[in-house]
C-alpha cells in the first residue's frame, strides 16, 4: 500500500515540473523549433564542405526542416555570403617563434522567404585563443582543428537562435 501511495505522489510531483519546463520554452539542445516558412529550406553557398555549412544543415535537419537541393521549391533560402577562418599571431617567443594565436571564424549570411528579406547580410563571428608549442606540433594542429569545429558549431547555434526568433 505504501508503494502505491508513493508512486502516485511522484507522478503528481513530476507533472507540474514538466508543465513548467514546457511553458518556459525549454527545448533539448540542438533542436530549435523554427517558423513554418522554414519547412523546406535551401542553403545557398559557394563551398558546401565548410564546417559551418555542414553543421548548419545538420542543425536544420535536427529541427525537422527539410533541407532541399533545389532553390525553386524552397520556402526559405539561407545564403552564406562569407565563411572564413582567420588566424592571427598574438605573441612570439624570444626566438621570434609564435607562441599564441587567435582563431576567428566569421560568417555573413542572409535569409529570404517568399520574396521577402528576413535577415540581410548579418555578420557573426567567434574568436578563441590557442597556445602553440613547436615541440607538440601534431597535437597543436589537432587542437586547432577541434577549435575550428567548435567555433563553427557556436556560430550555427547563433544562427539557429536567430532563425527561431523570426
Amino acid at each position: 500500500m505504501k508503494g502505491a501511495v508513493r508512486i502516485s505522489f511522484l507522478k503528481m510531483g513530476a507533472a507540474p515540473i514538466l508543465c513548467m519546463l514546457a511553458a518556459c520554452g525549454f527545448h533539448l539542445q540542438g533542436r530549435q523549433p523554427l517558423p513554418a516558412q522554414f519547412t523546406n529550406t535551401y542553403v545557398e553557398t559557394q563551398d558546401e564542405q565548410t564546417d559551418f555549412v555542414q553543421d548548419l544543415r545538420k542543425a536544420l535537419i535536427a529541427s525537422q526542416v527539410n533541407v532541399i537541393r533545389t532553390k525553386g521549391s524552397a520556402g526559405a533560402t539561407i545564403t552564406v555570403h562569407e565563411d572564413e577562418l582567420t588566424e592571427r599571431i598574438l605573441s612570439v617567443s624570444a626566438r621570434n617563434i609564435p607562441t599564441e594565436y587567435e582563431l576567428t571564424y566569421r560568417v555573413k549570411f542572409s535569409v529570404l522567404s517568399e520574396g521577402k528579406t528576413l535577415i540581410d547580410n548579418e555578420e557573426i563571428s567567434a574568436t578563441r585563443d590557442i597556445s602553440f608549442d613547436e615541440a607538440q606540433l601534431l597535437a597543436k594542429e589537432r587542437e586547432q582543428e577541434i577549435l575550428r569545429e567548435a567555433l563553427a558549431r557556436d556560430l550555427v547555434a547563433l544562427v539557429m537562435r536567430r532563425l527561431a526568433a523570426l
